[in-house]
């Protein structure tokens, strides 16, 4: 069975845009972890979450209080506002009216 003009433009297509566009990730990808460790070498610790993902955190931590990972996700909450709160330039896009509204979670 012999195939259609389509699909072989399509898998001319694939393999002529899939490395390009891969590559353009890696390298984008390489360059925020490069980011990230000149603010740990320069600062001594990272926030570990983004403003949107530490918000969900705190929030699975209130829905599953009793959860046997509960005090282990309100570690890591904690440690990343106790991080914000020590670092000159958060890693991720946090506004200091953001930061200061954080607080620590009690167990």
């Amino acid at each position: 069975m012999a195939l259609s003009p389509v699909a072989w433009a399509t898998m001319f297509v694939s393999i002529i845009l899939l490395p390009g566009v891969a590559s353009a990730i890696l390298i984008r990808s390489l360059r925020s972890e490069e980011r990230k460790l000149e603010l740990l070498d320069s600062q001594g610790k990272v926030d570990s979450y983004s403003p949107r993902a530490l918000r969900e955190l705190e929030e699975w931590i209130e829905a599953n209080p009793n959860d046997p990972y509960a005090p282990e996700a309100r570690e890591r909450y904690n440690e990343c506002v106790r991080s914000l709160r020590e670092v000159d330039e958060p890693y991720y896009d946090w506004s200091d009216e953001q930061i200061a509204g954080l607080e620590t979670i009690q167990e």
